[in-house]
């Protein structure tokens, strides 16, 4: 119980967090993006997600609740994205533990919601003991970000980014998707809250550029689209 109490206290910071969201992984998901990443890689899509200090405060706790919520309402998975998850790693790792004690009370018969994990990073980029922060996600995908190397893999934004199941559930729910492609049409969904638009998923290359077109048609201008410099 105190291992409990101490991974729901452990502190983290995020840029976002949405359910559902159905173009991160397989199904209706619940989404966290962690902040801060210091990869920057060039086209990256949430660069608003890279300053370590941007976002905001939560606890393992608040989002454990997000994720049981999640779960009861039929939530087929959990993403968590970001930013670069690796830069908080007892963070994460604590996230998912709690979120496979979370998922065995939600468990059905027929399938068990699934952790996808994304980081830049490939192993032995950095310490085996941040690493192993990744020991509780069912698929992980590795790799920077390249945007001069475009593919039609789905979840993935790069040809360089590999696709890898960790766990039985992960080769359950990821092997039949390892080769799989896009099929047309967008790849990002939005979400409008009066504040602002937000858009979740793996774009195409052009897509962005797409979607800003067709908001200015509209009648809508983006300021401080967190896809440019």
């Amino acid at each position: 119980m105190a291992a409990i109490a101490a991974d729901a206290a452990q502190h983290v910071r995020i840029a976002d967090g949405y359910f559902p969201v159905d173009t991160l992984g397989p199904g209706r998901r619940l989404a966290l993006w962690f902040q801060g990443c210091a990869l920057a890689c060039p086209g990256c899509m949430s660069r608003h997600t890279w300053d370590s200090a941007g976002g905001r405060a939560a606890t393992i706790g608040e989002l454990l609740e997000l994720w049981d919520t999640a779960l009861g309402r039929g939530a087929e998975g959990l993403t968590i994205s970001g930013g670069e998850p690796l830069e908080q790693p007892a963070a994460l790792a604590a996230l998912l533990r709690g979120a496979v004690r979370l998922r065995q009370r939600h468990a059905r018969k027929d399938r068990s919601a699934d952790l996808l994990v994304y980081t830049g990073h490939e192993p032995g980029e950095v310490p085996a003991e941040v690493w192993a922060a990744l020991a509780g996600a069912d698929a992980v995908v590795t790799g920077r970000f390249r945007v001069g190397e475009p593919t039609d893999l789905v979840w993935r934004g790069s040809a360089n980014q590999r696709l890898v199941p960790r766990t039985p559930l992960g080769a359950r729910r990821y092997g039949p998707h390892l080769a799989r492609t896009y099929p047309p049409g967008p790849r990002v969904s939005h979400r409008a809250d009066g504040t602002g638009t937000r858009l979740y998923g793996v774009p195409a290359r052009g897509e962005l550029r797409l979607w800003e077109r067709g908001l200015a048609t509209a009648g809508l201008r983006l300021t401080n689209p967190s896809w440019r410099p």
